[in-house]
């Protein structure tokens, strides 16, 4: 979220009635229009996870990842978010995020975690890396939500080591960036106003993915960069592509946003009440990351922007935007794999080898 700028997510007392969650079958020849989703299935997902390849050597490259960050319900039950079944406490989301997280730490053992989230813009000529130190402060960059939403704790350490390698590869690109402390707000807190923090579309995910074990610390550093706030799709492949080399040094780069994030039509987010359009939208999007060629996925990813259900699914299109960074991140080796395509919550690795 640029520091000047609010993008509000607020507590809200329509009540969402999400689907349980649905897992599409796929493969390179993309179900028809009238396809019929199956219920999310744990199995599924747990197999593409398990499917991944290990890395063969230190410098063998993780996969970047574009993923679901959720909303706070998916950590904490309230009234204002008990109606939104994919993201409540128990619902699919928050099951695929609890076995996302370990398998993800079992398979590469990553050395540290590079994260971008679709909650944290800055103006385009001066990405943001933060150097937090240790126990990292929280954003609670959310507003109208019961006392609880605000006690949320999840404790890690940043790297001032690893902060630099992002902004000495965002150097090398041509990317102007700038490092970021804990005495500088970059957003708006919903208690206590500007502030800084990883905010909640990194701590809430996290929060559910990386317990913080016997420490009381999750054990890996993290370091959050922001997304380039013209919210260009190109400018922020180009993005992913300069800390792209990080894969092959021992880190994980997680990109989070959703395919789906709209306030102006609550039906969009069930995918029994869902219109053609942003069905449509969604079976592009897996269809554009699945292209064999480098060249022809980026142009196909950009092109989604032109589809009708495009801005039905994102009147604003910062919850999109991410998918870009982590396609660029996962562009200089591998292939594309679907990990889960649940309705509005898809995520995908990029980069697999």
């Amino acid at each position: 979220m640029h520091s000047q700028q609010k993008q509000h997510c607020t507590a809200s007392s329509t009540a969402l009635t999400l689907s349980s969650g649905s897992l599409r079958k796929y493969t390179l020849s993309m179900p028809t229009s009238n396809h019929k989703l199956a219920l999310a299935n744990r199995a599924d997902w747990i197999t593409r996870l398990a499917e991944l390849p290990s890395r063969k050597t230190a410098t063998t490259p993780i996969p970047a990842f574009f993923l679901a960050h959720g909303h706070p319900g998916i950590v904490f039950q309230s009234e204002s978010t008990r109606g939104r079944g994919l993201q409540t406490v128990g619902g699919t989301l928050h099951t695929f995020l609890k076995d996302l997280g370990p398998a993800l730490v079992e398979k590469y053992k990553p050395k540290g975690i590079v994260v971008f989230s679709a909650h944290w813009e800055s103006p385009p000529n001066d990405i943001k890396v933060t150097d937090y130190g240790d126990d990292q402060p929280l954003l609670y960059d959310y507003y109208g939500f019961p006392p609880e939403f605000y006690q949320a704790r999840w404790h890690s350490n940043g790297s001032t080591e690893l902060t630099d390698r992002v902004l000495a590869s965002l150097e090398k690109a041509g990317i102007h960036a700038s490092r970021t402390t804990r005495d500088e707000p970059r957003g708006e807190d919903g208690v206590m106003g500007p502030a800084a923090g990883l905010d909640h579309g990194v701590f809430i995910p996290f929060m559910l993915m990386f317990p913080e074990g016997k420490e009381k610390r999750f054990p890996i550093p993290i370091v959050q960069v922001s997304i380039h706030g013209s919210l260009d799709p190109a400018r922020n492949i180009q993005l992913g592509q300069a800390i792209a080399a990080l894969r092959h040094q021992e880190i994980l780069i997680l990109s989070g946003g959703l395919t789906i994030h709209t306030f102006r039509d609550f039906a969009e987010w069930k995918y029994e009440s869902a219109s053609e359009p942003v069905k449509e939208f969604e079976r592009e999007i897996l269809k554009a990351c699945l292209e064999e060629s480098t060249s022809a996925r980026f142009q196909r990813m950009m092109d989604l922007t032109k589809l009708q259900g495009f801005r039905k699914a994102h009147p604003r299109e910062e919850h999109f935007i991410p998918i870009y960074i982590a396609a660029g991140a996962g562009s200089d080796a591998g292939t594309t794999t679907i990990i889960s395509d649940i309705h509005g919550c898809q995520t995908i690795a990029f980069g697999v080898v």
